[in-house]
């Protein structure tokens, strides 16, 4: 369906837009220096469709890599999703955009995010994110982190002894994107009864695949569904938000019970509540952020655990000392949680292989220079974890599984970048860190397992995914 859409497009426009286009590029990025090496590729589509079709096949760092080698530079300009765009890799690359963050770059997104995400106040995603990261703070702080702990044990608890206990075989991907999913459902919106959170999850996994794609708005393409699934999503949301109304007014809930009681009983500087729309925009991109990433990373983890028994024995040891020295329905708290160095550090190799976060957009505020080319104004830059994280002079053997690249001080600065960087970096990487130990605390205390499908295909579209879900046969421990 992509190959024939992005084909549609291409040829229904080429005539008309060629010739726009041309003289377009060739009289608007002239500046005082040289562009980066590279092409434009078709008009109007660019280069998108190759570099949305390497992840589709599994190779999301070929476009990167494969440009890299052919030009001879870490930073190669391109058109990708309708934008004449630079491609920064490397760890200088990463230093420069991450440090000039808001100076010579800033956050941006495609248009196809906006039109997903279309915001009742008429602001930008771009402007949405900034408020967001203004409100989190107080929910990601150490000690509200603290005791979001015995919250993620308790919902572990429920998820794996309904999805994975007494079952032969299971399907990864989709139970861990129903635990992480809970999880952010509990702590954002106080929604925890699991036919609740499944019913909100459906419309999720629509959404995901359709965000960064080309943004063709006709029936039966990623784009257009993704759509449709926002605006379900949407309306779910405001019904329980009006329901959280009422119970509010009634003393039958908290101000600060989670997020969402926050949004809706805290004002703005001029003294304005947001609107129940305004909340939904907002709890929506939450959900996303809150539980997307952090699936793919716990199903990856459990992929590469089930290749490497002398890995898996490694995290084994390490949780069933914590395991034991519980009493009998104690909760995990803060302390079991710093004594999982070791699973960390498998955790952390697991995300440079496989990060759920390939890389992300800046949009140059300036002519600026950088490596000796320029960038003009107005340009969109992408910087890509794999250049550094699959790059030997970044990690040697850089496909070899070694969590002791972890150890001590860990990684060269601007190498390891699964969460980004800067004042950029994801404001939710502590949280992320907690629900991924505590998922690996409670899978390898119950089983080992093994791949049903040996050589299973990875996806990413737009986060690394196995291509069937990652089945495993499941051994549990005896007691």
């Amino acid at each position: 369906m992509e190959v024939l859409y992005v084909t549609l497009l291409s040829f229904s426009v080429v005539f008309v837009s060629f010739a726009i286009h041309f003289l377009f590029f060739k009289s608007k990025s002239g500046s005082s220096g040289r562009l980066p090496p590279g092409k434009t590729g078709w008009p109007v589509i660019g280069e998108s469709y190759e570099f949305l079709s390497t992840g589709w096949k599994g190779y999301p760092e070929k476009f990167i890599l494969d440009r890299i080698a052919k030009y001879s530079s870490n930073v190669f300009r391109t058109h990708l999703l309708g934008e004449k765009a630079a491609v920064f890799c490397g760890a200088a690359g990463n230093k420069f955009l991450f440090s000039n963050e808001n100076k010579l770059v800033q956050a941006w997104w495609p248009d196809s995010v906006n039109k997903v995400f279309p915001s009742s106040t008429q602001t930008s995603s771009k402007e949405e994110a900034i408020k967001m990261r203004k409100m989190l703070p107080n929910f990601l702080k150490p000690e509200a982190l603290q005791r979001y702990i015995g919250i993620m044990d308790h919902i572990a608890g429920r998820h794996f002894s309904s999805g994975w206990e007494n079952k032969d075989q299971v399907e990864v991907f989709p139970l861990c994107k129903n635990y992480t999913f809970w999880i952010a459902s509990r702590l954002f919106v106080s929604v925890e009864e699991p036919t609740e959170v499944a019913k909100l999850l459906e419309p999720f996994n629509v959404l995901a695949s359709g965000l960064i794609s080309v943004p063709v708005d006709l029936p039966g393409t990623p784009f257009n569904k993704a759509i449709k699934a926002s605006n379900e999503i949407r309306k779910m949301l405001v019904s329980i938000i009006k329901q959280r109304q009422i119970d509010l007014a009634d003393g039958k809930a908290s101000p600060t019970q989670d997020i969402m009681s926050h949004m809706l009983t805290t004002s703005d500087e001029n003294g304005k509540f947001m609107q129940e729309l305004d909340v939904a925009d907002k709890i929506l991109g939450l959900l996303i952020g809150g539980h997307d990433t952090a699936s793919s990373a716990c199903t990856f983890i459990v992929k590469y655990l089930a290749e490497l028994p002398e890995i898996y024995e490694g995290v084994y040891k390490e949780q069933m000392e914590i395991a034991n020295s519980k009493a009998p329905g104690e909760l995990l708290n803060w302390e079991d949680i710093q004594k999982m160095k070791y699973s960390w550090n498998v955790a952390c190799e697991v995300l440079r292989l496989a990060p759920p976060l390939q890389g992300a957009f800046r949009e140059a505020l300036n002519d600026f220079m950088f490596n000796g080319f320029s960038i003009p104004k107005g340009w969109k830059i992408y910087w890509s974890a794999n250049s550094t994280h699959r790059n030997p002079e970044c990690f040697p053997e850089p496909l070899k599984f070694d969590p002791t690249r972890f150890d001590g001080s860990g990684p060269a600065p601007y190498t390891f970048v699964p969460f980004g960087g800067g004042p950029r970096m994801c404001p939710g990487k502590e949280y992320a860190r907690l629900e991924i130990l505590v998922f690996m605390h409670h899978v390898v205390k119950r089983f080992k397992w093994e791949k049903i499908i040996a050589d299973e295909k990875i996806v990413v579209d737009p986060m690394p995914i196995p291509a069937k879900g990652l089945p495993v046969r499941l051994y549990p421990h005896k007691a």
